[in-house]
């Protein structure tokens, strides 16, 4: 059973960008908003990320950083962080899944993890 004080919960939006993607090369862009929720007792900094991007093709490609979009979020009890960003693949569908790395306010860290989540091209599933 997870610790009450540590809980984030992680959700996630997605969207093809035909203005940005070049088919004939193999270049599919998207966009992705994330909200991350401290569900949990403490204030809570995100300090790190991790991203496992994997194209229809099974080719993977790990992320790792400091931070979201330039920025390491403490999000108190009860409140959201949202950002959006971004990722080019050379396929029409592929996943995107990772963790956060977190620190409570009491110095514990912990990950925030992210749950599988589908991108595609309008029309490319059946």
């Amino acid at each position: 059973m997870p610790d009450s004080r540590y809980l984030v919960a992680v959700s996630v939006t997605t969207r093809f960008l035909p203005e940005q993607s070049q088919p004939e090369q193999s270049r599919f862009a998207f966009s992705y908003t994330v909200t991350i929720r401290n569900e949990g007792e403490l204030p809570a900094k995100l300090v790190s990320r991790h991203w496992v991007i994997t194209d229809g093709d099974g080719h993977v490609q790990e992320v790792r950083g400091a931070g979201v979009v330039g920025q390491q979020p403490l999000i108190e009890p009860g409140a959201s962080h949202v950002y959006s960003s971004g990722t080019v693949m050379a396929t029409r569908v592929g996943t995107m899944q990772g963790s956060y790395q977190m620190v409570a306010e009491d110095g514990k860290r912990f990950d925030a993890e992210i749950a599988p989540f589908r991108l595609a091209v309008p029309g490319a599933l059946h």
